[in-house]
């Protein structure tokens, strides 16, 4: 047993004896595994930098040898021989400064003058008895328009009538023997009276005229003109205020003229203007400007007076208006259809650099003058295409280029 024991004993001693050296051994590989991969990693590291050294010689090297933009830029031009031109129609012209005249279109309405404009309505509410006129018709002044009956007017005649009576019989008495009280409240209510029933839109004559029955009061033409408008029928109850007839005089009428918001023009009074009515043209001057933006339309009005002596011209007729402008100072200017859009949005035109040599240059632009366009960027005597254009863009893009030089 005890043999036994030491023998036990031994041998724990010796696998104590051999355990740090395995220790030390295990930490040795650890370490040296560690050692082997930090080493391929900066080796794969050194590779990855070296491929891309090489990447960017070779990219430097299509740089070098590639395409740059120096055959581009010679593309954006062309030569045309004199028969192409003629060919096509191209057209050639030198910029120079200049005052330009131009004109501004507009649409418009023939509309009546408002200022020359009568509208007929009872100020009493009444019904209609009778037309005296109807739509159409040329009236001079004073000539009867429609009769009309209204309770409240059959009143006043009545009041009248009293007051009127009252008044002689004073008068007729004197202020000494009726007192002066008396005698200035009696004329006071017979003036009072006829103030009334002038009020109503009885003219003079039609309150003196004391056969008329009462309550019957006939409206008179209080200017000379046509009537464009008679909306209402006999026997019809119309309250005060109710517009029954237009009268305008056409000898001179209004043109109203929508202008686009963003336009900025100064057109002070007076300034002149074509206005296009089918097929004949009149002259018209600017007699206001409006300060308001139509909520509707966005667009601002323009009114002119036009003269309409032959009765050629009635309200409600679409027309043209064209406002004759100049410029106030001198100004380089091309046709609208000389301008074309680069590739990057830019405008640009052609210019003649060499005798039927053509290039694409890029402009600014300023504002439309009629069919012209004012521009920057070019010097006076530039010789620029003015038509033919697109014959140009089309013979430079043959190559696969962009005919604008981008």
């Amino acid at each position: 047993m005890n043999t036994f024991l030491k023998i036990a004993i031994l041998s724990l001693y010796g696998l104590l004896a051999t355990l740090p050296t395995q220790l030390m051994a295990q930490q040795e590989d650890s370490h040296a595994h560690e050692t082997e991969s930090s080493e391929d990693t900066h080796e794969e590291h050194n590779e990855e930098q070296e491929n891309e050294a090489d990447h960017e010689e070779e990219g430097g090297h299509g740089d070098e040898h590639g395409h740059g933009g120096g055959d581009e830029e010679e593309a954006t031009t062309v030569s045309l021989t004199k028969n192409q031109q003629a060919l096509v129609n191209i057209q050639i012209e030198a910029l120079q400064a200049r005052n330009v005249s131009y004109s501004i279109y507009a649409p418009g309405e023939i509309q009546a003058n408002g200022y020359t404009s009568y509208l007929v309505s009872p100020r009493v509410d009444s019904v209609v008895m009778k037309r005296h006129k109807a739509l159409g018709d040329h009236v001079q002044v004073g000539e009867k328009l429609v009769t009309l009956f209204s309770e409240s007017v059959a009143e006043s005649q009545a009041a009248l009538k009293v007051s009127q009576a009252e008044w002689k019989r004073v008068k007729q008495l004197g202020r000494k023997a009726v007192g002066a009280n008396r005698f200035i409240k009696a004329m006071n209510d017979f003036e009072l009276g006829k103030a009334r029933l002038v009020a109503y839109g009885l003219s003079k004559e039609a309150i003196n005229n004391t056969k008329t029955p009462l309550g019957e009061y006939t409206l008179i033409a209080n200017t000379s003109g046509a009537i464009l408008s008679d909306d209402f029928q006999q026997g019809q109850r119309v309250e005060a205020g109710h517009a029954l007839m237009l009268l305008s005089d056409e000898s001179q009428l209004w043109v109203e003229a929508r202008i686009q918001a963003s336009v900025q023009l100064n057109l002070p009074v007076g300034t002149l203007a074509q206005v296009k009515v089918g097929n004949r043209y009149y002259g018209a001057t600017v007699s206001q400007e409006a300060h308001t933006i139509d909520e509707k339309t966005r667009t601002r009005i323009i009114r002119l007076l036009i003269d309409n002596p032959d009765d050629t011209l009635h309200p409600g007729e679409f027309a043209d208006v064209y406002f004759s402008m100049k410029t106030k100072k001198s100004v380089m200017t091309v046709p609208e259809d000389a301008i074309l859009r680069s590739a990057d949005g830019d405008w640009a035109v052609f210019i003649e650099t060499k005798t039927n040599q053509f290039a694409s240059q890029e402009i600014e632009v300023g504002r439309i003058l009629g069919d012209q366009r004012e521009i920057f960027g070019l010097k006076a005597g530039t010789r620029v295409v003015t038509k033919g254009v697109f014959f140009v863009a089309s013979e430079i893009a043959k190559g696969g280029f962009d005919p604008h030089g981008h």
